[in-house]
C-alpha cells in the first residue's frame, strides 16, 4: 500500500482511511489482513487526470 499511497501523493496513514471509508481513489481488494492495490488502478487514476 505504501508505493500507491505515494503514488497518490499521500501518507500511508492517510491510504489507509481512504480505504476504510472506500474512498481511495484506486481498486483496492483485501487478502487475509492486508489490503492490496491494483496497479492497473493506479496506472488508470494517475493518466485520467493528466489527459484532461
Amino acid at each position: 500500500m505504501t508505493p500507491a499511497a505515494t503514488a497518490f501523493g499521500i501518507s500511508r496513514s492517510h491510504a489507509y482511511e481512504l480505504i476504510t471509508r472506500g474512498e481511495f481513489p484506486a481498486k483496492v481488494i483485501r487478502v487475509g489482513n492486508r489490503y492490496r492495490v491494483i496497479t492497473a488502478s493506479i496506472i488508470r487514476a494517475l493518466s485520467d487526470g493528466a489527459t484532461t
